[in-house]
């Protein structure tokens, strides 16, 4: 059986070189350094500081993890 993922949002906080990135997710104040996927290495996806993504982690080693998915940025309606 297939070992389950862990997958939290979060906002990128710092660039590193190789595609690693530091990140502080949503739910919990932790930073945490993470890395691209090979998907989005693929399909050349720009992922800079202040995009949201999501984090894919193994329960069995909570330190490390890597990106899966760029969302989307929300836009500011200005009235």
């Amino acid at each position: 059986m297939k070992e389950q993922k862990l997958i939290y949002e979060g906002l990128i906080t710092e660039s590193h070189p190789n595609g690693m990135f530091l990140v502080r997710l949503d739910n919990q104040d932790r930073i945490m350094m993470v890395h691209i996927s090979g998907r989005i290495r693929q399909s050349f996806i720009r992922i800079l500081p202040g995009d949201r993504v999501e984090i894919e982690m193994s329960r069995y080693d909570l330190t490390k993890g890597r990106i899966i998915y760029r969302l989307p940025q929300k836009k500011h309606l200005i009235n």
